[in-house]
C-alpha cells in the first residue's frame, strides 16, 4: 500500500510539515520548529530508499504511477510517475533541503518557523514538478514553487533584497505564461494533459516552431540562458544562504528538465531545425558569462554568474544531438553521450554551485560581507572550511576526480563528433573557471588580513561540519564513481534519444 502512494507521500509530507512547524513552532519556539523541519526531510529521504530499491532502471516507462481524475470537464488529473531522469533530481530534492535546514540551524534566527516552512513547502512543489505526468499539474508545481522563493529572498534576504525578489518573480512568471498557453494547445490536441500523450500528437513544423519558442522562453528563464539571465545575479547575491542553494541545486535545474520532458519529445523537428541557434546561445553562456564572472567582486555574484556558465553546458548536451544524428555518419553511442552528460552536468552543478553557496553563507554570517576585498589570511583562522573550500573550488572548475568534471568531460567528448570547433570552444570555460575560481580562493583564504577579525574567526560548528562533510562526500562520489547515477537513467535516455530523433512530420 505504501510503495502505491510513495510520491504522494513525498510531495504531501512536506506540506503537512510547514504547517506543523508553524503550529507549534512559531515565534516563541525556534528550536521546536527547527526540529519538526528536520525531522519531515528525514522522514521524506527515508521514503526514497524504498523508492529507489523498487525502481526498475532496465524499464524506460514512468513507475510508481497514481492517477486521480482532478478536473473531469477538461481531462485534468492528478497524475504522478517518475522515470530514470525524474527519479534522480527527486533524491537531489530531498538531500538538498537538508542540507539547507541544517545550515540553518544557527545561521538564521528571523521568523525561524516561518522559514523553515517556506523551505518544506519548495521541497514538496519541487517533488511535485519533477514528479507531475500531467501537464496542468505540472504547470501549477511550476509557478506554486514561485511564491515561498518570492518570500524566502523578499523576508531574509539582503539589503537590497525588494528589488531582487520582484526582479525574480516577473521573469520567472512572465516566462511560463506562453508555456501555458502552448500546453493548453497541445491538450486540447491529445483531448487530456497526459505528458506521454503529448509525445504521440501529429505537428506540422509550423506548430512546432510555435511551440518551441513557447517552450524556450519558460525554460531559458529557469536555466537561465543568455541573454534572459539578468535576474539571476540579483536574486543570488540578495537571497540568503538556503535561497541561493535551492536556487542553483534545484530551480536552475527545471529549465534543463523542461527541454528533456517537454521539447525535446514533444517538438522534435523544431528542436532539430533551430539547434543551431540554441548551441549558439549555449556557448555565449558559456564564454561571455565567464568572462563576466571573472570581473565579479562579490562572491556570491561570482558564483551566480559561474552557474550561469555551467548550465549553459545543458543545453549544449541536449541539442548537440541533433548535430551528431545529422552527419553523413551519425553516431548515436555519441548522441546518448550527449543527453547523459547533460543530466549529470545538472547533478554535478547543484552539488558544487550548491556548496559553494552554502560555504560562502557561512562566511558572510560570520563577517557580514561577501566581497572578496574584504577577505584574506582567512586559512589561519578557519581550516577546516579553507579545506572543504578547496574541493568545492576544484570541483566547480572542473578538476578530474570531483563532480564538476564528468558532465563537462561527457558534453565535450560527444561535441567533438558533431564539431571540432565548438568543442574547443566549449573547453574554455576549463580556463575561464579556473581564473576566477582559484582567484577567489586565493584572495579569501590566503595572502594579507585586511580584517583584524578575520584573525579571531571562528571555524565551522558541528552542524556545519555535517552539511560540508555531506556535500563533500557527493562531490567526491560522484567524480569517481558516477556508474550508479548513469545506470539509473540508462533505459530512460536511449527512450528519450528515440523520441527525439524521430519526426513528426
Amino acid at each position: 500500500m505504501l510503495k502505491n502512494h510513495l510520491l504522494s507521500l513525498l510531495i504531501g509530507l512536506p506540506f503537512l510539515g510547514s504547517v506543523l512547524v508553524l503550529a507549534l513552532g512559531g515565534e516563541r519556539y525556534p528550536t521546536r520548529a527547527r526540529w519538526i523541519a528536520l525531522v519531515s526531510t528525514l522522514m521524506c529521504i527515508a521514503l526514497c530508499f524504498p523508492l529507489c530499491l523498487s525502481f526498475d532502471p532496465t524499464v524506460s516507462q514512468m513507475q510508481f504511477q497514481e492517477f486521480m481524475p482532478w478536473i473531469r470537464e477538461y481531462s485534468i488529473a492528478y497524475a504522478v510517475g517518475v522515470d530514470g531522469i525524474s527519479l534522480p533530481l527527486i533524491l537531489l530534492t530531498e538531500f538538498t533541503t537538508l542540507l539547507v535546514i541544517l545550515a540553518a540551524w544557527r545561521s538564521v534566527t528571523l521568523r525561524v518557523a516561518q522559514y523553515m516552512a517556506a523551505f518544506l513547502l519548495m521541497q514538496g512543489m519541487m517533488v511535485g514538478t519533477f514528479a507531475a505526468t500531467d501537464a496542468i499539474l505540472f504547470y501549477v508545481f511550476w509557478e506554486a514553487m514561485l511564491i515561498p522563493m518570492y518570500l524566502s529572498i523578499g523576508i531574509w534576504g539582503s539589503a537590497n533584497r525588494s528589488y531582487a525578489s520582484v526582479k525574480f518573480f516577473l521573469y520567472t512568471f512572465l516566462g511560463s505564461a506562453l508555456m501555458l498557453i502552448a500546453l493548453l494547445y497541445l491538450g486540447q490536441r491529445a483531448h487530456n494533459f497526459l505528458i506521454e500523450n503529448f509525445y504521440t500528437v501529429s505537428l506540422t513544423l509550423h506548430e512546432q516552431l510555435w511551440i518551441f519558442l513557447a517552450f524556450l522562453l519558460a525554460f531559458a528563464v529557469k536555466i537561465p540562458m543568455w541573454p534572459v539571465h539578468t535576474w539571476l545575479p540579483d536574486a543570488h547575491t540578495e537571497a540568503p544562504a538556503g535561497g541561493s542553494v535551492v536556487l542553483a541545486a534545484l530551480m536552475l535545474k527545471l529549465g534543463g528538465y523542461g527541454f528533456l520532458r517537454f521539447t525535446l519529445p514533444i517538438v522534435p523537428d523544431a528542436s532539430a531545425a533551430l539547434a543551431y541557434s540554441m548551441l549558439v546561445l549555449a556557448l555565449i553562456a558559456i564564454i561571455y558569462i565567464g568572462f563576466i564572472a571573472v570581473a565579479q567582486l562579490d562572491m556570491k555574484r561570482l558564483i551566480a554568474y559561474s552557474s550561469i556558465a555551467h548550465m549553459g553546458f545543458v543545453v549544449l548536451g541536449s541539442f548537440m544531438i541533433f548535430l551528431i544524428m545529422h552527419l553523413s555518419h551519425p553516431d548515436r553511442n555519441a548522441a546518448y553521450l550527449s543527453l547523459s552528460g547533460a543530466m549529470v552536468q545538472m547533478i554535478a552543478h547543484a552539488f558544487s554551485s550548491g556548496a559553494l553557496f552554502l560555504a560562502v553563507g557561512m562566511l558572510a554570517y560570520r563577517f557580514h560581507s561577501r566581497l572578496i576585498k574584504d577577505y584574506g589570511g582567512l586559512v589561519h583562522a578557519m581550516p577546516i572550511l579553507a579545506a572543504f573550500f578547496m574541493l568545492f573550488a576544484l570541483s566547480n572548475l572542473g578538476l578530474p576526480g570531483t563532480a564538476g568534471f564528468v558532465g563537462e568531460f561527457m558534453i565535450i567528448i560527444s561535441s567533438m563528433k558533431a564539431s571540432f570547433w565548438i568543442s574547443t570552444a566549449a573547453a574554455t570555460t576549463l580556463i575561464l573557471s579556473a581564473s576566477y575560481t582559484l582567484f577567489m580562493y586565493h584572495r579569501v583564504f590566503f595572502g594579507k588580513v585586511n580584517n583584524p577579525a578575520l584573525v579571531v574567526g571562528t571555524d565551522v560548528h558541528a552542524t556545519e561540519k555535517i552539511v560540508l562533510i555531506l556535500l563533500a562526500s557527493a562531490v567526491l562520489g560522484l567524480g569517481l564513481y558516477p556508474g550508479p547515477l548513469l545506470h539509473l537513467m540508462d533505459a530512460s535516455i536511449h527512450h528519450l534519444l528515440n523520441l527525439s530523433l524521430r519526426t513528426k512530420l
